[in-house]
């Protein structure tokens, strides 16, 4: 038995002895204290049930609530990041570049991250000596991008440093995060609307 439990017994103990005392001093019958007792049982019950799940009722609060308010397109319960599908039909995040917010779309289709060069010289990403060139293709056709690498890279509860990442002026406005970022997870589903990543 751990030091916690240990204390939870005891403290349950002196919880129980205070509510027995409490009823014995009011000299109820004993149907009434009986019903008193079951009431005072219930209430524990309900308790340490609640304390036990307390990690997976915040997630379900979490989720609930943002369905309420409907804005809210990324959750975090623990260590794991959860994404809510845009009205475009895709996953995006909110991440930390160097510490400079920036949204990106997840895109298992693309192997490398890349960032739009307006981006990444915003968050002090090295664009000024560029690594090798390479083809990248995109929806808009074939693009040349510069290999480079952010500092710190910051999704949810997931932190990545000296991250490889390609950058490009073609990319417009926006940043894709690819599978060298996705790769590194333990693991990563969709089901439904919902997009996980577990770290």
């Amino acid at each position: 038995m751990s030091e916690n439990d240990s204390l939870n017994l005891v403290a349950g103990i002196v919880m129980m002895v205070l509510v027995g005392g409490s009823l014995l001093a009011r000299r109820l019958s004993l149907n009434e204290t009986v019903r008193f007792a079951a009431i005072w049982v219930a209430i524990f019950g309900v308790a340490i049930v609640l304390l036990s799940f307390r990690e997976e009722g915040k997630a379900v609060w979490t989720r609930v609530s943002s369905e309420l308010l409907g804005t809210d397109k990324q959750m975090v319960s623990g260590d794991t990041l959860i994404l809510k599908r845009g009205d475009d039909g895709h996953y995006w995040v909110k991440a930390y570049v160097n510490g400079r917010e920036a949204g990106f779309l997840v895109d298992s289709g693309a192997t490398t991250t890349g960032m739009t060069l307006s981006d990444a010289e915003a968050a002090g990403v090295d664009v000024s000596g560029f690594g090798l060139t390479v083809a990248v293709n995109t929806a808009n056709g074939i693009v040349e991008a510069r290999r480079t690498s952010v500092d710190k890279l910051v999704v949810g509860s997931i932190v990545t440093t000296d991250f490889p990442i390609i950058v490009a002026e073609e990319f417009g406005d926006t940043n894709v995060l690819g599978m060298n970022f996705l790769s590194r997870l333990q693991s990563w589903k969709v089901e439904g609307d919902t997009m996980t990543l577990i770290p």
